[in-house]
């Protein structure tokens, strides 16, 4: 998509772009795959020609119940178990009241991707959707989704990982009940061999031992490489796994502070020693720049494998008790991990008689026992401690407990403007000129000009 073509308060092809790129790789409900990339692709396309779904009004009440009627639409619909989660929260809240009723609609996530975006910009979307974390403030910006009526004091009283609440210029707009970390898959046997330290959350890798320790596998001999980064992914997953590394070396995709620039922040001493650093995991043979596939590590080809928690029972199937989930190193400024994935929020199609029960709906999907709920079913971390001590496998003392302390302590939430896409395309453009071999500060400072630009063009934001 030219970026030319992005106007202020007019994102069609923003919307069907994000939702998307950051559906495909970010962390949600299914693993990013290299089979899926070439569909990322395509569905970047302008798609002015998708059709939206004619959503019944929202203020309608039902001649049988005479009660007020929601919609609720959801990408799940390829995810029964999980569907089946949304089902049983819609049920409960039905019969905790007699005022609402809440119907749901799934679609495939392709075709909910197409749909959430034409309904936006015909004006016929339901009460409630769910969405990406990274796609709220633009939603927010343009008018499609309202605010909650929630304060920061609220959230922190439900306890609710800081990460999972949809923001945009002070206001919060969603809540998200499941979320990924990113970590290193390793095995024991094999850090024991080589004589490396097992890093904790209190005491990770610094840069200096994790690349000791890469260089111990590396010379090895058994490995084809030592380290995987799914960099034959595309799309999201550079933004989401690789800036967290940038944010850890002190840089970061953007000035937070005013959100109106990522110049010495992209492309300052810290960045340039991030991207030169991440060139060399590739020139220097440490991680494969485009690999065939991501089942170096599942196979024993590649010893450690920095990716998402949803891939840790497959590991656990493939190592049992040797499996390790390490946290990512320190680059200087601490781990740090990228955050964010599918929230429920209340769209402004939703009437002021209906508006109440989506608002009351939205906040009882995060009970302890709504949130448990879903992590049972998906396996996902519960965004709540209270959630994750009802559940076996992140209460304390729980086999993926740590994913979820790791989310708690490392976290760092994807740049809430609504101009993300544009920092995430930019960012993985430049990271891939990198990876290639290109010069770093050139690349880093293409994307600041791109970035910065698109803001310019977009009067802030609504930030100024």
């Amino acid at each position: 998509m030219e970026e030319q073509s992005m106007q202020f308060r007019r994102i069609p092809q923003w919307i069907i772009v994000c939702l998307l790129i950051g559906a495909a790789l970010i962390a949600g409900c299914s693993t990013p795959n290299q089979s899926a990339q070439p569909a990322a692709e395509s569905a970047a396309e302008p798609a002015t020609e998708t059709t939206a779904p004619q959503a019944a009004p929202q203020e309608s009440s039902a001649e049988t119940t005479g009660k007020v009627q929601l919609g609720l639409w959801t990408h799940s619909a390829g995810n029964p178990d999980e569907l089946a989660v949304i089902q049983e929260w819609v049920n409960r809240y039905n019969a905790s009241q007699d005022q609402y009723e809440i119907t749901i609609e799934a679609f495939p996530q392709a075709s909910y991707n197409d749909s959430v975006a034409a309904a936006a910009v015909a004006g016929s979307l339901p009460c409630i959707i769910d969405l990406d974390a990274p796609t709220v403030p633009n939603f927010a910006w343009s008018g499609y989704i309202q605010p909650l009526p929630l304060t920061e004091a609220d959230v922190a009283e439900m306890g609710v990982l800081s990460a999972d609440v949809g923001r945009y210029n002070g206001q919060i707009y969603s809540l998200g009940q499941f979320d990924v970390a990113l970590n290193i898959f390793a095995r024991k046997s094999v850090l024991e061999q080589y004589g490396i330290r097992v890093p904790t959350l209190d005491e990770p890798w610094t840069k200096d031992e994790f690349m000791a320790a890469l260089d111990a596998l590396k010379a090895s001999g058994e490995f084809e490489y030592p380290l995987d980064v799914n960099a034959g992914y595309t799309g999201e997953w550079w933004a989401y796994a690789y800036s967290p590394w940038l944010q850890s070396f002190g840089g970061d995709l953007i000035d937070r502070s005013t959100y109106l620039t990522a110049e010495g922040v992209l492309n300052g001493p810290e960045a340039v020693a991030f991207g030169e650093w991440f060139q060399s995991l590739f020139s220097e043979g440490y991680a494969p720049a485009t690999p065939a596939d991501d089942q170096g590590f599942l196979q024993g080809r590649i010893a450690l494998w920095y990716t998402g928690s949803w891939a840790a029972q497959t590991v656990v199937d493939a190592y049992g008790d040797d499996a390790l989930f390490l946290p990512p190193p320190d680059f200087g400024h601490g781990p740090k991990i990228g955050a964010g994935s599918w929230q429920m929020g209340v769209t402004t199609n939703c009437s002021p008689e209906a508006t109440p029960g989506a608002v009351e709906f939205v906040i009882s999907t995060m009970s302890p026992e709504n949130i448990a709920l879903m992590s049972e079913a998906s396996s996902l971390i519960p965004t709540t401690r209270a959630a994750a001590a009802l559940t076996e496998d992140y209460k304390p003392g729980g086999r993926f407990e740590i994913f979820y302390d790791m989310a708690e302590r490392f976290a760092v939430v994807r740049p809430e403007t609504p101009g993300y896409l544009t920092i995430s395309n930019q960012f993985e453009q430049a990271l891939l000129k990198i990876r290639d071999g290109g010069n770093v500060q050139d690349a880093l400072d293409d994307a600041v000009d791109a970035i910065n630009q698109d803001i310019e063009d977009n009067g802030g934001y609504g930030f100024k």
